[in-house]
């Protein structure tokens, strides 16, 4: 049998559990980063984790990456940033003018 048609074997694994060369190569690859080839990938019970493909000649691996995800980035959007009412206003005085104000400073 040669060696073409024998069957890779298919590793999942984390980046620091991978061998220091291959970890080497993998950043020789993806000189830039992850972010372009990184894939979500599905488990049954409902969790993901992301990962990136790396193929060898013997071994076909796909590399968990750890990601941090924003989850406050939702509840930002949420916010109202313009409130019906505007702070501070009530401290605003009639009369006052910014260059009575600014005639003040000039003392």
């Amino acid at each position: 049998m040669t060696k073409q048609n024998m069957p890779k074997k298919h590793i999942v694994t984390s980046l620091k559990n991978l061998p220091l060369e291959v970890q080497e190569a993998l950043k020789e690859k993806y000189p830039l980063g992850f972010t372009d080839v990184m894939m979500r990938i599905d488990k049954p019970n409902g969790d993901f984790f992301y990962a990136v493909p790396y193929d060898t000649d013997e071994v076909a691996y796909l590399v968990k990456i750890d990601v941090k995800i924003d989850d406050n980035a939702q509840d930002d959007d949420d916010k109202d940033y313009y409130d019906d009412e505007i702070k501070g206003a009530d401290e605003l005085q009639d009369g006052v003018s910014v260059d009575s104000l600014d005639e003040d400073d000039e003392d």
